[in-house]
């Protein structure tokens, strides 16, 4: 078709079938109905691509229009939308037309509803005043047809034959639409009929809307949701234009309160007023309203699609007025029960960007709730969600210390079955609470000596162990540390020469050639990775390796033996300065010298296994030369009497510790600052605060609250981001 030509609708062009005009002429001539019918398709067809046909329209007048075959009938109608119907030559309808018009007008009259209708939709798509203007009283008449089908597509004719002209084709549309609307009972066409109200004149639509205002919450619900969009239109488009404009908003504001007081069984609805309340002013009474209303529509929609939307306009409520939405938190939180991932996800992400100091406890106490509801379920994505659970829980006690205390053990249950990234944040954030929330102190150290063969991940151990060496500072801490880290580690030594083998060849080495042992070394690292039993890869090669190689290697309660003998001597090395710590701290606390002393040399037996592995052959790679120093000089400080060696090893890596979280803490506050002072805004319709007209407490309190926002948006980048810096770690 032609740029200027309107069209209604597509249909797809099969170039196999083409057809010329003569051929389309002479089925429409015929008398067989199916040919007329394929005749009729491909014509319309054609000219929905561009080709004119030209004298095809004579030929449908002639023999297709006298048919009464419904499936021709209907065909006639798309025929007449494409088209064209105007003479080239004298730039008016065409003389055939005059036929068309009086068929529609028997349309327009026909005993059968379902003609008039589809004569009416047909009627909208006509641009034509003159082929229109006969058609208007049988058009007017259906007003009255007893059939909704009818009245629901007369009213929209009617407003397409009122824009063509401006109105002057029908004046007095107006007042026919408003006494229709007043007797109509079909909801569609009470809808289709506000709308041409709408359109003609939007004084009579506010006015219909103004005496009609008691009756909204009976409306049926197309009505309300029409009544709702030019309730918009009025009051943002032109706000308060006139004096009959704002009555009008306010009269409507104060009704759509009502109704979503009162409630609807109408999801749409409801959702529709939430939205037009928020579009139309921010003062607090709407905006409360409107976040109520969402989250009732939150808690009683079972589409999981629906409520994905909704917690999508909570968010933007929030992102714009957070100190009216921490009302809402324990109603949000309620949709953690959804069975769907996403939708806790959202449900995570809003409530810890809403929390305060008066709502975290409440919140970590439902959070706590959920993760012990999990604890055996069969979903599929429990794993997924219980980490997400751990997470929330750390973003808010990162913000909010005081929850700290009911929460440590599962924080702590974290490190060894969470994620890396998400449990170094976790053993990170124990690391500074434990130096910033003394009382914390006993219940860390007893949690990560009883969960401390749990952890598998070689950075999270060096973390738990550091803290372990500083900061156990009780006899039954050194004491229960002590233990947890031997079993561990399991028996000693780590590697020994078999007597096997020194009785069969003398003469061969210790500590023979790599390239002697490369068949044992891939075994033992297969061994490793994939988890299989150390003493079967090694079965076969008996005179090599002795039991003390193997034994306990891969027992869940051996975490540090088996890090170690893969090949990590960094953490080697950690075991050893903690060990060193504990020895050296058990002098202080324990009074027994056989106690101390027999701790000693345990260590000191250990250090010396991991000495004598690093220089094994039949590893991946040595020990390095870091790491070896590091474990001889703990050795040569438990072996010497060094007082002064002994305090700066007690009590210089606590006090760098210490400088490093003042310093972190001073960093953070001032990009607070930063970030507050670049974000600093406020909406017109904000409440002012006088802030001199405070009490010192209320003061103080919202200066707390900025703060910890600023903290919470932090540490939840930093959780969802799983980032750690491995160079805070002392050792």
């Amino acid at each position: 078709m032609s740029e200027e030509s309107p069209c209604t609708f597509l249909v797809p062009l099969d170039k196999s079938c083409l057809s010329t005009a003569e051929e389309i002429k002479a089925d429409l001539e015929g008398s067989d109905v199916g040919a007329k019918v394929d005749a009729l398709k491909r014509a319309i067809t054609l000219l929905l691509n561009g080709d004119t046909i030209p004298h095809l329209l004579v030929t449908v007048v002639r023999y297709v229009l006298p048919s009464k075959e419904h499936i021709i009938q209907r065909l006639l109608l798309l025929y007449l939308e494409v088209v064209d119907k105007r003479d080239e030559a004298f730039g008016k309808v065409s003389p055939e037309m005059t036929l068309i018009s009086h068929k529609l007008r028997n349309n327009l009259q026909h005993p059968n509803e379902y003609i008039r209708g589809v004569t009416l939709r047909v009627l909208c798509r006509l641009r034509e005043p003159e082929l229109l203007e006969p058609l208007l009283p049988a058009v007017i008449a259906n007003l009255k047809h007893p059939h909704p089908f009818v009245r629901r597509h007369v009213f929209s004719a009617i407003s397409a034959i009122y824009r063509l002209r401006d109105g002057q084709l029908l004046p007095h549309v107006p007042c026919i639409v408003e006494r229709a609307l007043a007797i109509e009972q079909d909801p569609t066409a009470r809808r289709n009929a506000f709308l041409v109200l709408c359109d003609c004149s939007k004084v009579q639509a506010t006015l219909y809307l103004l005496i009609n205002a008691a009756g909204f919450t009976e409306w049926p619900d197309p009505l309300q949701m029409a009544a709702l969009d030019f309730f918009r239109e009025v009051c943002v488009k032109h706000p308060y234009k006139n004096h009959q404009s704002h009555l009008f908003c306010h009269r409507y504001i104060e009704v759509i309160i009502s109704f979503l007081s009162t409630g609807s069984s109408s999801t749409a609805v409801m959702y529709h007023c939430a939205c037009t309340l928020l579009s139309v002013s921010h003062t607090p009474n709407l905006l409360k309203a409107a976040a109520k209303t969402y989250c009732q529509l939150l808690n009683s929609q079972r589409d999981s699609k629906v409520k994905l939307i909704i917690l999508d306009r909570l968010h933007e409520l929030c992102i714009s007025h957070r100190y009216m939405m921490v009302n809402f938190v324990m109603d949000i939180l309620g949709e953690l029960a959804s069975p769907d991932l996403d939708i806790k996800k959202k449900v995570l992400d809003l409530v810890l960007g809403l929390l305060t100091p008066q709502n975290v406890g409440d919140v970590v106490f439902s959070l706590k709730e959920e993760v012990y509801k999990l604890m055996g379920s069969l979903l599929e994505f429990a794993n997924e969600y219980y980490q997400m659970l751990l997470q929330a829980i750390h973003a808010c006690a990162v913000v909010y210390p005081k929850v700290v205390g009911p929460v440590v053990n599962l924080l702590l249950g974290f490190l060894g079955y969470g994620d890396v990234a998400s449990a170094s944040d976790v053993v990170l954030f124990m690391r500074e609470v434990i130096e910033t929330k003394p009382y914390l102190r006993f219940s860390i150290i007893q949690g990560l000596i009883g969960r401390l063969y749990e952890i598998k991940d070689s950075f999270i151990c060096s973390c738990a162990l550091w803290i372990l060496g500083e900061y156990s500072l009780s006899l039954v801490e050194v004491e229960g540390a002590i233990s947890t880290i031997k079993e561990s580690l399991g028996d000693q030594p780590f590697y020994a020469v078999s007597e096997k083998s020194g009785s069969i060849d003398s003469s061969k080495p210790d500590h023979p050639a790599m390239d002697s042992s490369t068949l044992f070394s891939k075994r033992l690292l297969v061994a490793l990775l994939n988890g299989t039993s150390a003493r079967q890869s090694a079965a076969t090669d008996d005179s090599i390796v002795t039991p003390a190689l193997t034994s306990g290697l891969f027992d869940s309660s051996y975490n540090l033996r088996f890090l170690i003998m893969s090949g990590d001597f960094h953490l080697a090395a950690v075991v050893a300065c903690t060990l060193t710590k504990l020895v050296l701290r058990l002098e202080v606390v324990q009074p027994s010298k056989i106690v101390i002393n027999n701790a000693s040399a345990e260590s000191l037996l250990i250090m010396v296994s991991i000495l004598q592995l690093g220089n094994c052959s039949y590893l991946p790679h040595p020990i390095d030369s870091d790491s070896y120093d590091r474990i001889v000089f703990c050795i040569r400080l438990l072996c010497s009497t060094d007082d002064h060696a002994r305090k700066v090893w007690l009590l210089s890596g606590r006090q760098s510790f210490t400088k490093m979280v003042i310093a972190e803490k001073q960093f953070m506050k001032n990009e607070k600052m930063k970030v507050k002072a670049h974000n600093a805004h406020a909406h017109p319709d904000d409440s002012i605060d006088f802030y001199h007209l405070r009490s010192k407490r209320e003061l103080d309190q919202l200066v707390l609250e900025d703060e910890v926002r600023c903290d919470l948006m932090a540490a939840t980048g930093e959780v969802m981001k799983g980032t750690y810096d491995a160079n805070k770690l002392i050792l």
